[in-house]
């Protein structure tokens, strides 16, 4: 060997050396690790949904006319039978007189028809007048006899339409603050004078794709007739808080709608603070089954790579292992494993990027407080068992 290979070789071994050491020498990976968790999960799904009252009735008047009286205001709370509005009744004050008036008439012809009825009857006895002429006065006491049935049922009907002056509330309720005011010509059967609702109970509306159904049926692993007995509903309101009281399913399509292909879906909820109003969004939560003492680990944990999904765990060596898991469900920041992990593993949820398989780990233990981890909604504070809707 010359000089000059002699020299090279003993570089590439100085070189190759020094690689070995600086490879023996790299530092452990920074990681925080979290404990498994086993607990009861209550297998959740949400759903965008709008509240709208239980009962909605446009208040209209049955006689037209001019609004010459309110006794209420809009956005009153109101009750059955309370007086909302009065129509200008001088006509129809009239018609009922005239109607009086012509009933009168009547039953006074009636009247003497049927008197001269009876005296022909009598001479009829007698042979001194002719059968026919007491049957003409027979049709003629029968034609007045209808004559002043037909004209008391005017009457009635002249009296009904002056109490129909003053409309009443058909329910009780809130109105809509769109009440047509003083002077307004009221149309019969045409104008909505004032709408009222009931907030108490109320619904919850919503729909779920066909996909979104199947898939909560699954969750459900039940039958399609326990949505309206075996699930419990939620709603979360539009700044993120729980509303206190739980509803049930009440009303479900029979069908899908063709034009957008959802089912819709009705809740009733008890709203006794009135702090639910028609119109408002929010996100309905229905809770299925619940799966018993499930693995649970942070959704950011799971990885998946070339069709495989895995957990990187610290092995007792401090040394990062891939463990292929199998997901259940997501249920808020967690999946549900399935299969693949130990109750006792140690799971990695921060330090993954660039993290291999076989690495020595320095670890930090962290809670999933610490982490900002959650189950959603926060079961602490929704527990459906706690109220019911009645």
């Amino acid at each position: 060997m010359t000089a000059i290979a002699a020299v090279l070789c003993s570089a590439l071994v100085l070189v190759g050396c020094g690689d070995d050491k600086k490879q023996a020498q790299m530092p452990p990976s920074q990681v925080k690790v979290m404990n498994v968790l086993v607990r009861d999960v209550p297998l959740k799904s949400e759903y965008a949904g709008q509240i709208a009252g239980k009962d909605e009735v446009k208040v209209q008047s049955k006689v037209d006319g001019k609004i010459v009286e309110k006794y209420v205001q809009g956005g009153q709370f109101v009750t059955a039978g309370q007086p909302l509005f009065k129509i200008d009744s001088r006509q129809y004050e009239s018609a009922v007189l005239q109607a009086q008036a012509n009933l009168a008439q009547a039953e006074a012809n009636f009247q003497d028809a049927a008197s001269d009825l009876e005296r022909y009857q009598k001479l009829l006895e007698s042979a001194a007048i002719a059968e026919q002429t007491v049957a003409n006065q027979q049709a003629k006491v029968n034609a007045l006899y209808a004559a002043a049935a037909s004209n008391a049922a005017l009457l009635q009907k002249a009296q009904e339409d002056l109490d129909d002056t003053v409309i009443y509330a058909p329910m009780t309720g809130q109105l809509s603050i769109d009440d047509v005011a003083i002077g307004t010509y009221s149309k019969s059967g045409t104008t909505t004078l004032v709408t009222i609702g009931s907030n108490d109970p109320i619904y919850a509306q919503f729909s779920i794709s066909e996909t979104e159904y199947m898939a909560f049926m699954n969750i459900l692993d039940s039958q399609p007739d326990t949505l309206m007995n075996g699930v419990n509903v939620g709603i979360k309101l539009s700044d993120g808080s729980i509303y206190p009281y739980a509803g049930r399913i009440v009303e479900v399509d029979r069908a899908l709608a063709q034009s957008t292909g959802s089912l819709t879906i009705k809740a009733l909820f008890p709203n006794p603070e009135g702090k639910l109003l028609p119109g408002m969004f929010a996100r309905v939560m229905l809770t299925g089954r619940v799966v018993q003492n499930a693995m649970v680990v942070p959704q950011r944990a799971v990885q998946q790579l070339l069709g495989k999904t895995f957990v990187m765990v610290a092995n007792g060596d401090n040394k990062s292992e891939a463990k292929t898991v199998t997901l259940g469900p997501l249920v808020g920041s967690y999946y549900i494993i399935e299969s693949g992990l130990n109750p006792d593993d140690l799971v990695v949820v921060e330090g993954l990027t660039n993290l291999q398989e076989g690495k020595d780990l320095a670890i930090t233990m962290t809670t999933a407080e610490e982490m900002g981890f959650s189950f959603e909604p926060d079961m602490n504070v929704y527990n459906p068992d706690e109220k019911k809707a009645n």
